[in-house]
């Protein structure tokens, strides 16, 4: 296809967007996903980011490869990409007795940065890198501008790497200097490189994205600046620069993909999409008590007592409530377990007490507790509340006069009114451990079935213990602990083929003291079989400050590894493990955590450890991590340091009534025995969650 050709179809495209307002066009429907993952064409990018919150499962296929991704738009502004590569004409290894005949698979991560959005004249401007950790199979950075006009959407860049390798044009840097003129074949497998931006063949690529007068399908064509003469599935015949393609979104959450590329290939996929800003909980819940006093008494009456109590637990979602009147404050306090807003529950206990008001209260003091530890008290002006509940005069609205404080110590004030405690409780869920892109088996995984129990033998003294049950695993293809000399340290979670291999095991036993230690500090030891790998005794102390963006926390630990063959028992194996922990989230961001943690780990290696994590409108949590230690790579293997994703999901967006539960899902590309930390089934930054801002607040 030669040049005269291209200028043809570029004035052709140009006519018609200058025509389109003859027309009557569909409005977008938002950015699409290209083969590699990621907002884009085909082979290459565009500067489009999803409408923030965003998350799409991305599946392409052709001749030589296969590509499964995921995208997000974690920002307006910034869209993250995971992706595996399967390489159908190589195998992962020529040791068949290792890898078996797995194909060669390839995991890449990539991100786009929007520099500046689209203006009237100027359009849409990003900067992006694929493959930034990996063997750099697809490592490239480019630039791109998009513009839209009528029904068009132009776009035109430059790459380097993977998306220039053409060379088109002289790469501009090169001119500057020599060291920009060339660029690493290839990177060792779990680095993290920036070392070659902009560096080697340079190539410009573009094309244009057509939205039909059809609302589903769009078209879309591009000029792709790669040559495909050195890619790692080997020399590709390509018999044009160009491009063609198709997407059909089938349903809202859905878009097939069907595109011609190279000349001579057929590329098909699919696009699963949701958004994570955008999740509704569709519950039926009850309504909240209606504003109807009961004429005041003195004190609190035992005639009302239940029913205030009953009320409290069913309709505000207070577990273990208990009230107390003190002079002119009524205290109450419970265990919030339905409601992720707290300011709900707060909201229908402070309606249900103003129902059934003693005579010479003025405050309604509510503490919300969480294992048996106050973490905030909420007060409340009995005489701007009631303001409230019967309606301002229209033009006389006030603010209510409410405060979150450190919770008070209710436990010095005696004994109440209360629903008695149960100190017995239990749960049995199922439980799915996962593990990607190892050389054994591409995908290992255990399904089972967890139950739990516990028992509070004091308000701070807790006794817990969990059965684990097997119900069907891959584990036995996990080899790296055949292999010793693929690495000197010594093997704290590589063993993991031998535990599954138990059908049911003690997953823990332990006991646990927590307590409130006044002004912002929490803390607990415990000891026994912590996790299912190790047993010992720790403690952990935590300073979080009521409404704060930070809090910081400190464990030490003492643990020995448990026997595989005999999960009761240990073997030789032990040590010291503990870490400080700051967590932050900045203001600049929304609801994003930094959590980092410094110490040292299970094979005793010293470092640290960076978890991000982004909270959506919806609950929803997207999280990754990664710890790098002192370990050199050759000692670390495969993989090069400790990785891994997250997603949390709050259960009420799927059940019918409300609930503070979540599920996690984990991914973990490779086991390995470095940055490994304790897995410890209770930490104190989980535990006081309720001393976070409330959403919205």
């Amino acid at each position: 296809m030669n040049k005269k050709y291209l200028l043809s179809l570029l004035a052709m495209a140009v006519a018609s967007a200058c025509n389109a307002d003859v027309l009557t066009y569909p409005d977008p429907i938002g950015p699409s996903q290209s083969d590699f993952g990621g907002t884009g064409l085909m082979q290459t990018p565009n500067a489009r980011i999803a409408k923030e919150g965003e998350f799409s499962v991305n599946y392409r296929d052709n001749d030589q490869y296969r590509f499964w991704s995921t995208s997000i738009a974690l920002f307006p502004w910034l869209e993250g990409t995971v992706r595996y590569t399967d390489v159908r004409t190589r195998k992962y290894s020529q040791n068949e007795d290792f890898s078996g005949d797995q194909t060669y698979k390839d995991k890449s991560f990539d991100f786009k940065v929007r520099l500046w959005e689209e203006g009237f004249w100027l359009p849409e401007f990003a900067f992006g890198k694929r493959d930034i950790a990996g063997t750099g199979l697809f490592d490239g950075e480019y630039v791109v501008a998009s513009k839209m006009a009528g029904p068009f959407d132009f776009s035109l860049g430059m790459g380097w790497g993977y998306n220039g390798n053409s060379g088109n044009i002289t790469n501009p840097f090169c001119r500057a200097s020599d060291k920009y003129c060339t660029r690493a074949d290839s990177h060792d497998a779990g680095d993290i490189s920036f070392t070659d931006v902009f560096r080697g063949p340079a190539a410009l690529f573009g094309g244009v994205e057509y939205q039909t007068p059809w609302t589903p399908l769009r078209l879309k064509l591009e000029y792709d600046g790669n040559d495909y003469q050195d890619d790692f599935a080997g020399k590709i015949d390509q018999r044009s620069h160009f491009n063609v393609g198709a997407i059909y979104r089938a349903a809202e959450w859905a878009d097939v993909n069907l595109s011609y590329e190279r000349g001579n290939t057929l590329m098909f996929g699919f696009t699963l999409r949701t958004n994570f800003n955008e999740l509704k909980p569709s519950q039926r819940d009850n309504p909240k008590p209606a504003y109807q006093p009961a004429p005041a008494t003195n004190g609190v009456q035992y005639t009302t007592a239940a029913n205030v109590l009953t009320q409290l637990k069913y309709n505000a979602g207070f577990d273990e409530p208990e009230i107390i009147q003190r002079g002119d404050t009524l205290y109450m306090t419970g265990v919030q377990y339905r409601y992720r807003d707290t300011r709900e529950g707060v909201d229908r206990a402070n309606r249900i007490l103003m129902n059934n008001l003693p005579a010479g209260v003025n405050t309604l003091s509510v503490t919300q507790k969480t294992q048996h530890m106050p973490q905030v008290t909420t007060e409340t002006n009995v005489a701007s509340l009631r303001k409230q509940l019967e309606g301002y005069p229209l033009g006389h609205e006030e603010t209510l006069q409410q405060r979150r404080i450190n919770p008070v110590d209710t436990d010095a004030l005696g004994r109440g009114y209360r629903i008695r405690p149960d100190r017995f409780g239990y749960s049995i869920s199922p439980v799915l451990s996962q593990s990607l892109g190892g050389p054994e088996n591409f995908y290992m995984f255990q399904i089972g079935v967890m139950g739990s129990a516990n028992y509070w033998l004091t308000d701070h003294w807790l006794v817990d213990g969990g059965v684990f049950a097997n119900v069907y695993n891959n584990y036995n293809k996990f080899k790296s602990t055949d292999s010793p000399g693929d690495t000197t340290l010594p093997p704290v979670r590589t063993h993991i083929r031998d535990y599954v291999e138990n059908d049911v095991y003690v997953n823990n036993l332990q006991s646990n003291y927590v307590r409130y230690l006044g002004n912002g500090f929490y803390g607990q030891v415990y000891g026994g079989y912590l996790e299912t790998m190790y047993g010992g005794a720790g403690a952990e102390v935590l300073y979080r400050p009521l409404d704060s963006n930070w809090a910081v926390g400190i464990d030490g630990n003492y643990v020995k590894q448990r026997d595989w063959n005999n999960m009761m028992r240990f073997i030789d194996y032990k040590a010291p493990t503990g870490h400080l922990t700051g967590y932050w989230t900045p203001p600049v961001f929304d609801d994003v955590l930094f959590k980092l943690s410094l110490g040292q780990y299970l094979a005793k290696d010293k470092g640290g450890t960076l978890d991000i994590s982004k909270r959506f409108d919806s609950g929803v949590t997207v999280g990754a991590w990664a710890a790098v230690t002192n370990v050199s790579k050759d000692d670390y293997g495969e993989g090069g340091f400790s990785k891994g994703f997250y997603v949390s999901v709050p259960l009420d967006l799927m059940t019918v009534t409300p609930t503070r539960s979540r599920a996690s899902i984990s991914w973990t590309p490779l086991t390995r025995d470095g940055g490994q930390m304790l897995g410890r089934k209770y930490q104190l930054y989980n535990m006081t969650t309720d001393r976070d801002v409330p959403i919205g607040y």
